[in-house]
């Protein structure tokens, strides 16, 4: 059995005090949306507990997927590296990048300078998107959908070269004599639908697309802050496209509320088994198990 965890928008805080050339974009909107309420949303205390009990889960591998910053300042990056190295090592955490990891032109280079030991795949590359990463039984591939955009903004976009760069290894592992259990990262969800205009990706569609052609097994996403489980087509069915809550949200909604997944992956002769559940805050304040997942379509 292969265990992977998925965890997700930790928002690392607290915010430094940013110096007021650095508050000239749309960092100032962010700055201000931290002081008057998102600050007290993500609760550091809880995200220390969550990552706590996260440890004890005796994970083979754990996936990041995005928004270790609030508003891209330089100090955030330092607090973001800390953060990664109390999941666990480079060798056994995969990263990739979200909407608040881009806030403003050169914040995620400046990120990737800091963290880039967590994206670096087979090639040896850090900081280079699409990687595969292989652990065991199953290939990760890290897509960036990070981007800079204006102010009450929060697209994102993965881009044709990503697109068919994943493709391209998505196939190839299908193709090898014992596949392995292919699983996709990506920051945004990544179906036509899956955010509100205004915070979706961009070329979704061709996203889509491109997984209907070469298949993969699981599709773990962030951003919307709320755990949800959708499907797409891919060549042999339905693919579960799963995001998971903000993992330092202090919420009275369940399905908001910091929390990680895990996923039990088993090979039984030429094809897996996976039982997904949610560990995380419960209605009591303590950290503990939550539900099952489903990962088949109804």
């Amino acid at each position: 059995m292969f265990r992977l965890a998925h965890i997700t928008d930790p928002h690392v805080g607290p915010l430094p005090r940013p110096k007021l050339r650095q508050l000239l974009s749309k960092r100032a909107t962010g700055f201000v949306n931290w002081h008057r309420g998102r600050g007290r949303h993500h609760d550091m205390g809880l995200l220390a507990d969550l990552v706590a009990d996260l440890r004890l889960q005796d994970c083979d591998h754990i996936a990041c997927t995005g928004d270790l910053c609030n508003i891209g300042l330089p100090d955030e990056w330092e607090t973001s590296r800390i953060f990664l190295e109390a999941l666990g090592t480079a060798d056994s955490v995969s990263f990739v990048p979200g909407n608040h990891d881009a806030y403003v032109r050169g914040s995620l280079e400046g990120l990737l300078a800091a963290c880039g030991a967590w994206t670096s795949g087979e090639d040896d590359r850090a900081g280079v998107f699409p990687y595969l990463r292989r652990r065991g039984p199953i290939a990760l591939i890290g897509l960036s959908s990070a981007i800079p955009t204006k102010p009450f903004a929060a697209t994102g976009r993965v881009g044709p070269p990503q697109i068919e760069i994943a493709e391209k290894l998505l196939r190839a592992l299908a193709t090898e004599s014992d596949p392995p259990f292919r699983v996709v990262m990506i920051h945004h969800p990544p179906h036509p639908g899956g955010a509100r205009p205004g915070r979706e990706l961009k070329d979704a569609e061709a996203f889509t697309a491109m997984i209907a052609r070469a298949g993969a097994e699981l599709i773990l996403h962030g951003h919307n802050h709320v755990g949800s489980v959708a499907f797409v087509e891919g060549p042999n069915g339905a693919i579960p496209i799963v995001g998971a809550p903000s993992a330092s949200a202090r919420s009275i909604r369940e399905h908001h509320r910091a929390s990680y997944y895990l996923y039990d992956i088993i090979r039984d002769g030429g094809r897996f088994i996976v039982t997904a559940a949610e560990r995380g805050l419960t209605a009591e304040g303590t950290i503990g198990p939550l539900r099952p997942l489903t990962l088949l379509p109804a």
